[in-house]
């Protein structure tokens, strides 16, 4: 499966949230799509459709691949820890998500766009690949000629948010990858016990 390009309303309203961030159109009708809308009757959902839609929802959420998906509960049952917690820890570590935290992107499809486009340094190397892992102390930049990109502009023109695992320094646009983050500073509503509960099976 390719990566998912259509309307990401009908997605969000799949799984009763806005995932992708606010949206109007979901705020109208925040009910599964179908032509029946919420007064179709609905069969309880198994409880491997529950993990199966946890999982489903980090993976758009993220814009992560089911193979790259497989490939980070692997690792992330291989290190120490709490194996749901440490697969959101990788996550939130990928280059396009860290991008799209610091407001250098307004979403994280933009940011793998930004990545695949050569307009993002880390450690002062280029870096094309939006999948690729910070480790604690990497230091992510936009590329010198790229800073002033109207996309990257607006962006950081509309940034709000900070978050406790990262440093930015809007002087120089660059941003430090401190450590991973605790579970309870990653925003995203995902029950990530679910999804090891699916791939445990």
């Amino acid at each position: 499966m390719a990566r998912y390009t259509g309307p990401k309303t009908k997605i969000a309203r799949k799984f009763h949230e806005p995932i992708f961030g606010p949206d109007k159109n979901y705020e109208r009708k925040p009910y599964a799509p179908g032509m029946h809308g919420q007064n179709k009757r609905r069969g309880k959902t198994s409880e491997y459709g529950v993990q199966l839609n946890e999982k489903q929802k980090a993976k758009y959420t993220y814009g992560i691949l089911e193979r790259q998906f497989r490939k980070l509960y692997a690792e992330a049952s291989r290190r120490g820890g709490i194996t749901g917690e440490v697969l959101l820890q990788l996550i939130e570590s990928r280059l396009d998500n860290v991008v799209y935290r610091l407001g250098i992107a307004r979403s994280r499809a933009q940011a793998r766009q930004l990545v695949s486009h050569r307009h993002i340094a880390v450690n002062g190397e280029i870096v094309n690949v939006p999948s690729y892992s910070l480790k604690e102390g990497d230091v992510v930049s936009v590329r010198e000629r790229s800073k002033s990109l109207e996309i990257i502009t607006d962006s950081l023109a509309s940034r709000a948010n900070n978050y406790p695992w990262l440093e930015w320094d809007g002087a120089t646009l660059t941003g430090k990858f401190m450590n991973y983050p605790q579970r309870a500073d990653i925003p995203e509503n995902i029950n990530e016990q679910l999804i090891v509960e699916l791939y445990s099976k």
